[in-house]
């Protein structure tokens, strides 16, 4: 066994045979890709210690020549530390210029070639980019074998796809499309707040429509279509509106809360050479797609979007990575803009495309208005707000957005107003229901016998309004009307056309047949209270999607909110405040203006990684301040370091070098007595804009 460095940006390399595809049996696959004698493995392995981060060689044994081919899972020994691990082979070399002995593969465990090139070049890339390790990401990529799952895709008889025929695409320039799609252009898509009904009946977004198109057009070219979503309310829309347009069997969906079978039962689909539409959430940027030729993202501004796994590489980030590397079109859709969006449209990376035709929904904000009606200042809503809701009512559903679920968020003392707290972690005590007895939302602990540690009162009063109490103002400011509430512990989809009070928390919303006819916007101020780094763009994101669950004509009303968010709500100039958010950042040097990587460790190993950097240019350093480690009572540093876009790769190479030596610099054990050291801490996260939400 030995250790190559891999360079900085590692080639794809191609397998010297077709994959192995189901139907073909086992000895014909095996003597096709039987490699020389004399060859090397070069194994990447399974683990998460970044000095393990390379490809090691292994020689192949007699025994496992027929086997032995790149992508497949194997076993291998690890001399260093005498134990076995799993990894996979990466590719197959000439034995080189080393003349000791090497290892030997233990074992095949598949005879899968689950690792593909593509996936595997990627992984790299985004690795080396963050300062993380490749292994990481491929255990996002590539799902736990299943055997019995693996077995019957083997013994599946291979069978004739049905064409694709691109679907049309409504309100954009086609030709602008379809020349993306030809010459692997990058497109973002301003999409059309509106929903629309299916074929079968149901009703969805527009976007998923539109998204929906364009995969047919990916996969009419010949090629395969990556669409990526940030939750399961919204792949659930997508797939409805790719059932519409394409065969079942040409649909594939990967996502988190598949069970482990059905997610290596959709990757091992993936592995063929027939045209898909895979559609998922974060990972599925990963997902192995030979003949790749567009990835389309919605939505790229919801944090579902950042992954909280090592090494927190973005959705659009790998996109971006991944086209590149495969030549593919590149598709950003979604109601408002992210500044990250913003930004590569303005160097000229994306190319912007609005509707053929501007859609302006009416949106009427009232941040003076004040409720004069008995009723409506009942239901805390200015009486413009009760009055739009009442004629929406007459017509159908009307949706009411607020920021936060349960009854009462935050409870008080009725004697001194503190925030009342628990007694055994300090979080915040709330209600989650009219009659629920008040309890930490934190810990979960109920608070049945609470004393003010302030003034050791007894009484708490109701602070703030939760999707629960709102619920039972409009209730009572609205008799006899239904209430439906839709919020995290009460998942509502879809509902029907029938009159009906939707209360429901921020993109919790569900879809209305034929729409809303009427959105109420409650709660503006105190989502604008956050702090956050792009608690303006968050938003707008919120509220343009609420807006864009409405039907043709019906009134939004924004409460709460002016000035700029107000405006742009109101024209629908939503680009237009993610170009002013962009031109801000970029003179106080914040993200998305410059990148920026976050090292969290004991203080000596942050202060050895920030030397580590000082010597690149245009490389500034915040901090660093005191945070609190994973390990209970354990008090750390963090600094955050800042560095412009094409000093990436010399910084993300600092800090991981950095990072090896930091996970190799524990001292060994003198004597069994002897006390074991701690375990040295550094974490790296790239691109990470939590501190400047502080």
């Amino acid at each position: 066994m030995t250790a190559g460095s891999p360079p900085a940006v590692p080639p794809v390399v191609p397998s010297p045979v077709p994959e192995r595809v189901p139907g073909s049996s086992s000895a014909e696959s095996a003597a096709s890709v039987r490699p020389h004698a004399t060859m090397v493995a070069r194994v990447m392995i399974d683990s998460t210690l970044p000095q393990l981060d390379r490809l090691f060689d292994y020689s192949i044994p007699d025994r496992l020549l027929d086997e032995a081919v790149p992508g497949v899972r194997v076993r291998v020994p690890l001399r260093s530390i005498g134990r076995i691990a799993e990894g996979f082979i990466v590719e197959l070399t000439p034995p080189g210029d080393y003349r000791g002995a090497l290892s030997e593969l233990d074992a095949v465990l598949s005879p899968v070639r689950v690792l593909t090139p593509e996936v595997w070049a990627l992984a790299r890339r985004v690795a080396d980019r963050a300062a993380g390790t490749a292994s990481d990401v491929i255990r996002l990529a590539v799902p736990k074998r299943q055997v019995r799952v693996e077995k019957a895709w083997l013994a599946a008889e291979s069978t004739a796809v049905e064409a694709v025929s691109a679907a049309e695409i409504q309100n954009y320039d086609v030709a602008k499309i379809d020349a993306a799609i030809a010459s692997a252009g990058r497109l973002a898509l301003d999409a059309v707040p509106t929903v629309a009904q299916l074929p079968g009946g149901r009703w969805v977004g527009r976007w998923a429509i539109t998204m929906a198109a364009l995969a047919t057009r990916a996969l009419a070219s010949g090629g395969s279509a990556i669409l990526a979503v940030p939750d399961y309310r919204d792949q659930q829309q997508l797939v409805a509106a790719l059932g519409a347009v394409l065969p079942h069997d040409r649909i594939v969906s990967l996502d988190a809360r598949q069970s482990n079978p059905d997610r290596y039962r959709s990757t091992l689909a993936c592995l063929g050479d027939e045209p898909l539409a895979i559609v998922g959430n974060r990972s599925v940027v990963y997902a192995p797609a030979r003949k790749l030729a567009l990835i389309a993202i919605w939505d790229d501004g919801d944090p579902l979007h950042a992954e909280p796994l090592s090494p927190y590489v973005h959705t659009r980030d790998a996109a971006l990575v991944r086209q590149e590397q495969q030549h593919s079109a590149l598709v950003f859709l979604g109601h408002s803009r992210s500044s990250d969006v913003e930004r590569l449209v303005e160097i000229g990376w994306v190319e912007s495309l609005p509707p053929t035709r501007a859609y302006l929904p009416k949106v009427i904000p009232t941040a003076q208005q004040q409720s004069q009606d008995r009723l409506a200042a009942q239901a805390r809503i200015p009486s413009s707000a009760w009055r739009e809701v009442r004629v929406g009512l007459e017509h159908g559903s009307v949706l009411v957005q607020v920021a936060r679920p349960g009854y009462a968020p935050r409870l008080a003392c009725v004697d001194c107003g503190e925030s009342a707290r628990c007694a055994n972690c300090e979080g915040p005590l709330g209600m989650k229901t009219a009659r629920a007895v008040p309890s930490c939302q934190w810990c979960g602990r109920i608070a049945g016998n609470w004393v003010c540690s302030n003034c050791e009162g007894t009484k708490l009063r109701l602070v703030g309004q939760g999707s629960g109490r709102t619920a039972d103002e409009l209730g009572r400011a609205f008799p006899g009307v239904r209430v439906i509430v839709a919020d995290g512990d009460h998942p509502v989809v879809t509902v029907g056309a029938e009159p009906a009070l939707v209360v429901a928390t921020r993109g919790a919303e569900p879809i209305a047949d034929g729409g809303y006819r009427a959105v109420l916007l409650l709660d503006g101020e105190r989502m604008l209270a956050r702090e956050s780094l792009r608690v303006g763009e968050d938003c707008l994101r919120w509220w343009s999607n609420a807006i864009a669950l409405a039907a043709p004509g019906a009134t939004t009303v924004l409460v709460g909110v002016g000035g700029a968010l107000a405006s742009a709500l109101a024209t629908w100039r939503l680009s237009a405040y993610a170009r002013s958010e962009l031109d801000d950042r970029r003179r106080l040097r914040f993200p998305p203006a410059i990148r920026v990587a976050t090292v969290t460790g004991d203080p000596a190993s942050v202060e050895r990684a920030v030397a580590a950097v000082g010597g690149i240019e245009r490389v500034d350093v915040l901090g660093p301040v005191e945070v609190d480690l994973a390990a209970p009572g354990a008090r750390g540093e963090r600094a955050i370091v800042r560095f412009d876009y094409a000093e990436g790769a010399a910084v993300a190479s600092a800090i991981r070098a950095e990072t090896i030596r930091n996970a190799t610099g524990r001292r060994k054990r003198v004597t069994t007595t002897a006390p074991r050291p701690a375990l040295p801490t550094l974490k790296v996260r790239f691109d990470d804009t939590e501190p400047f939400d502080q």
